[in-house]
């Protein structure tokens, strides 16, 4: 549910104006869904409440193709809802209110273990419970699939955890927060990737939106400028980078084409005016996304 004013407001402001919409969202929805609409094949494995707005959710992602054999309904919470301000500039906060997303659990995946087990790609990040998706990515290195983990929204991730990882995405407020520091700089972006890969990830892909995205690996280091574009919604921008960068390496691509590949698709979608889901087409490939 987002609201569009000026600007964001202070702790304890009201900000009078604006423009109230309602879209289809939630970070694992939206990469899915971005994954699907660049050609992945693409199993969901979620729980949402048994309610409306979980109906309404289910309906909204069959019709975007998704898999959708895992998806739970739960009938003792709601479904997840992120309240979303944006301002004038495009820039955004979001508060979440996780509801079933909480209640997702490693039993919910390991039922899911047959699509885990064919899938070329692991795609999940952090609005669920840490044990869920632990479970996910034992299965996915059992199966010999990238892991792709996007840290967001952060949780505290312990070294032995990080190290099972091949691709660790965070934007710079969580690569921060996973340092213990500030917001990462352009400046200091790469020193924190490097910093991060120590903690175990195979590589790093810092994302840094105006900035770019910064990846360090086996091969070293190197800068991925961002495209010159009006921002006028970020909101699902690191959502479509981390989607395509999965459809890419699921694809068979090297990560630094794909790395290439996820920057122009998050560039793509900031013009718009739109809370979720990227809207580019593309080639299929197997991708996994809890």
């Amino acid at each position: 549910m987002v609201v569009r004013a000026e600007r964001i407001p202070q702790p304890g402001e009201t900000v009078v104006g604006g423009e109230f919409l309602r879209a289809a969202g939630g970070k694992g929805a939206n990469q899915a869904v971005a994954a699907a609409r660049l050609g992945g094949a693409v199993t969901f494995v979620v729980r949402l409440g048994a309610d409306p707005l979980g109906e309404e959710a289910l309906r909204t992602l069959e019709a975007e193709g998704l898999d959708l054999r895992y998806a739970q309904r739960d009938p003792e919470a709601a479904s997840g809802v992120a309240l979303i301000l944006v301002d004038a500039g495009g820039e955004n906060a979001i508060a979440v209110a996780p509801g079933a997303n909480a209640r997702l659990s490693a039993a919910d995946v390991e039922r899911a273990a047959p699509a885990i087990a064919a899938c070329r790609c692991l795609l999940t990040q952090l609005e669920t419970p840490l044990e869920p998706v632990a479970k996910a990515i034992a299965l996915a290195r059992q199966a010999g699939a990238t892991v792709i983990l996007n840290p967001a929204p952060y949780q505290p991730l312990p070294d032995d955890f990080l190290a099972q990882v091949d691709v660790l995405t965070p934007n710079e407020v969580e690569a921060g927060q996973l340092l213990g520091a500030d917001a990462v700089t352009a400046e200091t972006a790469f020193d924190a990737a490097r910093t991060l890969r120590r903690r175990g990830p195979q590589s790093v892909l810092l994302t840094a939106g105006a900035a770019g995205a910064f990846l360090v690996d086996d091969l070293g280091e190197r800068h991925y400028p961002a495209l010159s574009v009006t921002a006028v919604d970020t909101t699902a921008a690191g959502d479509a980078f981390s989607g395509a960068l999965a459809v890419a390496l699921a694809a068979g691509r090297p990560l630094r084409l794909s790395a290439e590949f996820a920057t122009v698709v998050a560039a793509l979608t900031v013009p718009r005016r739109r809370a979720a889901f990227s809207s580019i087409e593309g080639r299929r490939s197997g991708v996994s996304g809890v």
